[in-house]
C-alpha cells in the first residue's frame, strides 16, 4: 500500500485532473455560472428562495428558542452545508451542458451517480458545523466563563472595546480560519464529484483536498469571490442569496469540471 505524503496529497491516478489552473479561471467559473443562471432564470430563482426561506427560518428560530449565541458560528456554518445545498444547481448545469431541458422538479430531484454517498457527505458536513459551533461555544466559555450569552446588542461592545474580546477575536478567528480552511478543501469538488461520478464521498473528499491544494492560488481567489458575494449577501438580510447562492452553485460546477483534465480550462 502507498503511504500518503503528509504534507501534499497526492492527485489520484485513476482520472486525470489539473494542475495549477491559473487565477483567471475563477472568474470564468463565476462567468459561467451566471450564464447557467440566465438559462430558465426561473428554476434557479426559485431555487435560491428556497434555500433563502431556510436560512430566514434557520435564523428566526435560533432566536425563537434563545440560541442567538451560536447565530455567527451558524452562518459561517452555513458556507459548510452551501456546497450539499446547492447540488441541485450543479445537476442544472450539468443538463445544461448535457442538452438536457431543465426545470425545478428535476433539480430537486437529483439522482446522484454515487447513490447514498451524497448523504454520507452531507451527514459529514453536518458533523463538522456542530463541531464548529461546539468549538465557538467553548471559545466564548474560555474568556467570559460561564455566563449568560449577553445579546446581540452587547457583544460586539464586548469584542471591541475590551482586551479580553481583542484576544478571543484573535483565537475565534484562528480557530474558525482552520475549520473554514478544511471545510473548503473537503467540499469544494466532492459533492459535484458525487454528484457526476461513481464514487464515495471519503475518495470524494480527499480528492478535493488534493485538487485544492495542487491549484492552492485559483482556489484561494475563488474562496474569496464566495466570501465576498456571502458576506454582500448577509448585508441585504439574506435576500441576496435568492442571486447569489444559485449563481455562486453553477459556478461551482463548472470550476469542478475545469479541475478534469479532459475538459478545456
Amino acid at each position: 500500500m502507498a503511504t500518503i505524503p503528509v504534507l501534499v496529497p497526492p492527485l489520484p491516478r485513476e482520472k486525470p485532473w489539473k494542475r495549477d489552473v491559473p487565477n483567471a479561471a475563477a472568474l470564468q467559473w463565476l462567468s459561467a455560472g451566471w450564464k447557467d443562471f440566465k438559462i430558465n432564470p426561473g428554476a434557479s430563482l426559485g431555487y435560491g428562495l428556497l434555500v433563502y426561506l431556510v436560512s430566514v427560518a434557520t435564523t428566526v428560530g435560533l432566536f425563537v428558542f434563545g440560541w442567538d449565541y451560536i447565530l455567527f458560528p451558524a452562518f459561517a456554518g452555513f458556507m459548510v452545508m452551501g456546497p450539499i445545498l446547492g447540488i441541485g444547481l450543479y445537476e442544472k448545469s450539468k443538463r445544461i451542458s448535457e442538452g438536457r431541458p431543465v426545470s425545478l422538479l428535476n433539480m430537486m430531484l437529483v439522482k446522484p451517480k454515487s447513490g447514498g454517498q451524497v448523504l454520507f457527505a452531507g451527514a459529514l458536513l453536518v458533523m463538522l458545523t456542530l463541531l464548529w459551533m461546539r468549538a465557538a461555544v467553548i471559545i466564548y466559555a474560555l474568556f467570559f466563563g460561564v455566563r449568560p450569552f449577553p445579546g446581540l446588542d452587547h457583544i460586539v461592545a464586548m469584542l471591541l472595546t475590551t482586551g479580553t474580546g481583542y484576544a478571543m477575536l484573535l483565537i475565534g478567528s484562528a480557530v474558525g480560519g482552520l475549520f473554514s480552511a478544511f471545510a473548503f478543501a473537503i467540499s469544494a469538488f466532492s459533492i459535484p464529484m458525487l454528484l457526476d461520478q461513481r464514487v464515495d464521498a471519503l475518495t470524494a473528499m480527499g480528492t478535493s483536498m488534493a485538487l485544492v491544494w495542487h491549484n492552492l492560488p485559483v482556489m484561494l481567489t475563488w474562496a474569496a469571490i464566495m466570501l465576498v458575494l456571502i458576506v454582500l449577501s448577509l448585508a441585504t438580510g439574506l435576500l441576496g442569496m435568492i442571486v447569489v447562492f444559485p449563481v455562486l452553485g453553477h459556478a461551482t460546477w463548472h470550476s469542478y469540471r475545469t479541475m478534469c483534465a479532459e475538459n478545456p480550462a
